[in-house]
């Protein structure tokens, strides 16, 4: 299988080892789930160092095209193509009331059109994991007095992926460390994010009964809910500096 893989010229290497691993994946019909050849493999094929590879497959990471599994390999996670265009993110940030508030405004643009698109496209096999992550969710909402970070970001990960745009999937897994922010009770507020609890089942229910604008409005309801608690955080802040 791996034979198939052309050694590259040394010039713009970053980029054609990019090019090569993206034509080696569409030649062999490979699809999300399935295990990329070890980076020994490609690096021999390529001609290139096993760093170049890694470095490569880093930027993938970075864009959210594959998942390290460690003591398992690279796994594909999203479609790619030679020709696709690689946009790493640069972002700066911090947990300072107007870092988050930045990343909250990149939050509830594409939430809330991802939740309509959603319910415009997504298939009755979508629409059944979708809601077993809001299932798993709530239980873990309920069971850990509101510590729910990781299968919150999974349910909002299942609607990225369902809305048939696999940008929106990429440029969130780019953004994880700064929307995870958002669940370390930023700005001090142990109850961060409480509020926005049961917007997520009715975000749901519009997805389910085909309701775009009924999905985006309840999405942006959520994200507001977001938006006070931050206000929050800031105003006991400015109080603390105060005393």
């Amino acid at each position: 299988m791996t034979d198939l893989l052309p050694p590259i010229q040394t010039t713009a290497r970053d980029d054609a080892v990019l090019k090569a691993l993206a034509g080696f994946v569409r030649q062999e019909a490979l699809g999300p789930g399935e295990k990329l050849p070890t980076e020994r493999i490609l690096a021999e094929r390529l001609k290139v160092s096993r760093n170049t590879v890694r470095e490569a497959l880093t930027r993938w990471e970075g864009l959210g095209l594959v998942e390290r599994r460690q003591g398992s390999g690279t796994y594909l996670k999203a479609a790619v193509s030679p020709d696709m265009l690689h946009m790493p993110l640069t972002l700066a940030g911090g947990n300072d009331f107007a870092g988050l508030m930045s990343t909250l405004e990149i939050r509830r643009a594409l939430e809330a059109e991802a939740a309509a698109l959603c319910a415009i496209r997504a298939g009755k096999a979508e629409l059944a994991e979708i809601e077993r992550k809001l299932d798993l969710m709530e239980e873990a909402f309920q069971t850990r007095a509101g510590m729910s970070s990781e299968e919150d970001w999974e349910f909002h990960q299942a609607i990225f992926r369902a809305s048939g745009n696999p940008l929106f999937e990429q440029i969130i897994a780019a953004m994880y460390e700064m929307f995870h922010r958002f669940w370390e009770h930023p700005l001090g507020v142990r109850d961060f994010g409480h509020a926005s609890f049961p917007y997520h089942r009715s975000i749901f229910n519009c997805i389910a009964a085909r309701d775009p604008d009924g999905a985006r409005v309840e999405a942006l309801k959520l994200i507001a809910t977001v938006e006070d608690d931050l206000k929050r955080g800031a105003a006991n802040l400015k109080l603390s500096d105060r005393k």
